[in-house]
């Protein structure tokens, strides 16, 4: 019987998933190895972190007297202030030590004794600093490094959708599509890789495809433009608002407390409240506060208030469009901070999976290809013999 040697588009779709697979593999691996541990950047960093023991005592001090501590033993500027729900956690202070500064620093504050601990860098803070940089440029110039992890994501994304191809067999029946579910663990070690890559796989393609679709908003400029664009949305809009403020020259100004008070009033739930402090670019307070009991511990509500106590804006995270709802929650997807330790475990197992299907794949071709040289060797025989007789 001949052979079928018509190109068929599953053949089509078979040889991009191959080729490009071997291409990008070295890439992917790193990146996608990178991710896996950057999943949890912030839980490792807090482990290696120095312990700051706090102990509640009767009163806390007021967050103005902490600020004003902060001003005249270090020279500080503060800028702002993280209060935990926690009566048992730290003051997170930001201080610049020149407002030039563009971020500054952190500075924890025990709320009881006003006992100032800089936070230090430690060698976990070193090593993910690492992780970030072959996560995002490859150890790179990030010029260069930023489009090739871009690229390489944009094949990752083909990928995805062509193993999922795949991944159905080519007559679709309940019988021959439950094998795609398991891994056969009792077959032979290249049945077993070819299922884990198989089945593994498709378990986390779901979620590769998500990391890769808002991966892509850091690689390409144009292309976060163009998706806030679809969105009808700005993404990663960091811009403040603008206020049309007036003031008299004897208005009343309130202290940080009175407008922490006048916050945690109007965003009354548990939560922990972020405060940026007035300043000459905006002379106005900004707070953010994240509710212990919402569905996602990365959103927030938003409030500003006047520096004599008015209400300015109110901008409530559930009460915004579904647009600006996506936009907002694009880090938090492709981070896995989404839904906190469950998503992040889930998406840790993922960014695992994904780090081994190069080098499954690498593997399936070398089998082929080791099967294939070996069925033209008996061939080469068999011509041999007869060009003999």
């Amino acid at each position: 019987m001949k052979k079928n040697n018509t190109y068929t588009f599953r053949k089509f779709i078979n040889d991009v998933h191959l080729w490009l697979g071997l291409a990008s593999g070295i890439i992917l691996f790193i990146v996608c190895f990178t991710g896996t541990v950057l999943v949890f950047e912030q839980d490792i960093k807090d482990f290696f972190a120095e312990d700051v023991i706090v102990e509640a005592h009767v009163e806390k001090q007021t967050v103005t007297s902490l600020a004003e501590e902060l001003k005249s033993s270090n020279g500080y500027y503060v800028t702002g202030v993280t209060i935990p729900n926690n009566q048992n956690e730290a003051y997170t202070f930001l201080v610049k030590e020149d407002l030039k500064e563009q971020r500054g620093s952190k500075v924890l504050v025990n709320p009881y004794t006003k006992a100032i601990h800089k936070a230090e860098k430690t060698k976990a803070d070193a090593f993910m600093l690492t992780m970030f940089k072959l996560h995002r440029w490859l150890l790179l110039d990030p010029t260069i490094g930023r489009p090739i992890v871009g690229v390489a994501t944009i094949v990752f994304l083909v990928l995805a959708i062509s193993g999922i191809i795949l991944w159905f067999p080519k007559r679709i029946k309940w019988k021959t599509v439950k094998q795609g579910f398991k891994i056969k663990t009792k077959a032979n070690w290249k049945r077993v890789n070819h299922d884990l890559h198989n089945t593994l796989g498709f378990y986390a393609c779901l979620f590769l495809l998500v990391m890769a679709i808002t991966g892509l908003c850091w690689s390409f400029e144009s292309y976060r433009e163009g998706l806030g664009y679809v969105m009808g949305t700005k993404i990663f809009d960091r811009s403040s608002p603008e206020f049309h403020l007036e003031h008299s020259s004897d208005a009343m100004t309130i202290s940080y407390d009175e407008a922490i008070q006048l916050a945690n009033q109007t965003l009354n739930y548990p939560g922990e409240l972020a405060v940026t402090f007035p300043n000459p670019k905006n002379n106005y307070y900004s707070f953010r506060k994240y509710n212990d009991n919402n569905w996602s511990p990365s959103t927030s509500d938003k409030l500003f208030l006047d520096t004599t106590g008015a209400v300015l804006k109110v901008e409530y995270f559930d009460e915004r469009p579904l647009n600006q709802k996506l936009a907002a929650v694009i880090k938090p997807l492709h981070t896995g901070d989404i839904f906190g330790t469950f998503s992040k475990i889930i998406y840790f197992l993922a960014c695992l999976i994904a780090t081994s299907l190069p080098v499954t794949g690498t593997l399936i071709w070398l089998n082929k290809l080791k099967k294939k040289n070996n069925r033209k060797v008996p061939n080469l025989r068999k011509m041999s013999s007869n060009a003999r007789e």
